[in-house]
């Protein structure tokens, strides 16, 4: 983005010497501050710190005490935003709200914004009078700012320093310094919309990134609820699935407090979620006053945007970007980049699910041929092998070779049926198998025996299938899978143990699941890589629970030993 035109400047300054020209020698006097002024207020594009130089640059040219600059927001009814100067941080928090412009003198200004010199701001009959805690002002100048031609809001001065009323002589310098303050934020607010598009674009490529990378179902969208939270600036990032009912779902959050919100359900009644799964977006003022919000969450919020999850026509869910009650509203820039982002990571999520189901493809072609090996080559060879044994058995004279061989026959015999059971599980449907928690933990541990070398052991406590809910167990399997993962690419472990225990409490009294993974291994050195652990506790606070570890079961305590713990 290029600095302001320095020809913009020239242009305003001139037109400001020529309509000065005839006046009295203290204005003339004060033409050189001026400059210096509008030199001041063109340095910087970044628009906050822009309106700032405004306010304290206007304050120390008409020697006032107190400056402020009100935004007007897209519908020109009201102020987005209200930039003061002179104000201490013990008044402002005296002060409480700022002024929103919908009533006062300030309300009438945006809607006939001319320029204003008062003497006495309580004998004007706009004057709507200050709230509680408010510095005493009497003394009032006012001047719109336009950015382009359009009003982008006012510049209010009040109480001279000396005691006195602004002069004309006032008027006239600050209107020329408001030209100057308009092409000034004309260029903070083209180099702001950039970098704004940019944080965005930026987001969503790490978005598509991150869910083409392979990992957990539950871990893209929370990437998605990350990002979302992140770029939007908003208290929180919502992720929201369809529910059999027609309802909504969040089923992913990035916030402070992301357990108060997870599982909490929109139900089908709500407008809202009409309009989501119909693809529409929705933009809500305040979520704590707008009817539409029915749930208990929604009086924890004030402006909001609602999002479908969309693309090719198809609706996979929502986003929600929540901001806290009292927060500036989201402008029509915002909302039409959060729009984008959130087809982007529709689209993202659609290519993810393909590639997750084009590896599943492969895994069952492989598992049928792994079946088909083991049916027409390796139970073929046990047969013929038994049958080899058999014979040799009906030839032998000795007995104790025949007893020998009799049961090296029942074993393959007990082999072979284990060969077959395997077949059958290998060629079932995963909708087919069972689903307990129990036998998700089982199925874990003995995929993890195979790059390990040897199963570890395990022992699960409690009625561990009718205690822990849907969510939990999915969170459960996966911190054990990530904790697996770990001991098997770290630890050089030669024992691992494996507790799942639904009868556990946590500190505060609340029933708890508790999974304990401890082993013999090297430990966690200083200094090492902490990306797994760090999922592990993410995935534990976002139900209201903890993970941490410890000592192993080595010698003297070698090794580690990681616990991840949520309430049922």
């Amino acid at each position: 983005m290029a600095e302001p035109d320095p020809q913009d400047s020239l242009d305003a300054a001139t037109q400001a010497t020529r309509s000065l020209q005839g006046l009295s020698t203290e204005l003339t006097a004060r033409v050189p501050q001026l400059l210096e002024a509008m030199r001041s207020i063109g340095t910087g594009l970044e628009l906050h710190s822009t309106l700032d130089r405004i306010c304290a640059t206007a304050a120390e040219l008409a020697h006032a005490r107190y400056a402020a600059i009100g935004v007007v927001d897209e519908s020109g009814d009201g102020l987005s935003d209200f930039i003061t100067h002179g104000v201490s941080e013990e008044a402002a928090r005296a002060i409480g709200r700022r002024p929103d412009g919908h009533r006062g003198l300030l309300g009438a200004l945006i809607h006939d914004p001319e320029p204003v010199r008062l003497a006495d701001l309580a004998e004007d009959p706009r004057s709507a009078g200050f709230p509680p805690g408010h510095p005493p002002m009497r003394t009032f100048l006012g001047v719109p700012i336009r950015v382009q031609g359009e009003i982008f809001g006012n510049l209010y001065l009040t109480e001279k320093e000396d005691g006195g009323a602004f002069s004309h002589y006032d008027l006239h310098m600050v209107r020329v310094l408001a030209t100057e303050a308009g092409i000034a934020i004309g260029n903070a607010r083209l180099y702001e919309a950039a970098r704004q598009r940019e944080r965005w674009i930026d987001g969503s490529v790490a978005v598509t990134t991150a869910l083409l990378s392979g990992g957990d179902a539950d871990d893209a969208l929370s990437v998605v609820a990350e990002q979302a939270r992140r770029l939007a600036d908003s208290a929180a990032g919502i992720v929201l699935l369809p529910t059999g009912d027609g309802g909504l779902e969040i089923v992913a959050v990035s916030a402070d407090d992301p357990s108060s919100s997870l599982g909490v359900i929109i139900p089908a009644r709500s407008s809202v979620v009409a309009k989501l799964l119909a693809g529409k977006a929705v933009f809500i003022d305040d979520s704590a006053t707008d009817s539409r919000m029915v749930t208990r969450l929604a009086g924890l919020f004030g402006p909001s945007m609602l999002l479908p999850l969309q693309s090719g026509g198809r609706v996979l869910g929502a986003l929600a970007t929540p901001r806290a009650r009292g927060a500036r509203p989201f402008s029509r820039t915002e909302r039409t980049l959060a729009t984008q982002f959130a087809s982007q990571a529709a689209l993202a999520l659609m290519m993810a699910e393909a590639q997750r189901d084009r590896e599943r493809l492969a895994v069952y072609e492989d598992r049928d041929r792994i079946a088909r090996d083991l049916h027409d080559l390796v139970i073929q060879r046990l047969f013929a092998t038994g049958m080899m044994l058999e014979s040799a058995q009906r030839r032998s004279v000795v007995p104790e070779v025949r007893t020998g061989v009799g049961r090296a026959v029942d074993e393959l015999d007990v082999t072979i049926q284990e060969i077959r059971t395997a077949i059958f599980a290998l060629q079932q449907e995963p909708a087919e198998a069972p689903s307990g928690l129990r036998t998700r933990v089982l199925r874990e541990i003995n995929m993890a025996a195979v790059p390990l070398g040897f199963k570890p052991s395990h022992r699960v406590l409690g009625a561990v299938d009718s205690l822990v809910g849907e969510l939990t167990g999915k969170n459960l399997v996966a911190a054990l899978r990530e904790a697996l993962s770990n001991a098997f690419r770290h630890s050089g472990a030669s024992v691992i143990d494996v507790v799942v225990d639904a009868t556990a409490t946590l500190p505060d009294g609340r029933a708890a699941v508790r999974l304990s993974v401890a082993d013999d291994g090297v430990g966690i050195p200083e200094g090492g890589r902490r990306s797994g652990l760090r999922n592990l506790a993410r995935r534990a606070e976002s139900l209201g629970g903890a993970s941490w570890f410890g000592p192993g079961i080595g010698a003297d305590g070698g090794g580690t030993t990681v616990v991840w713990e949520a309430p049922l």
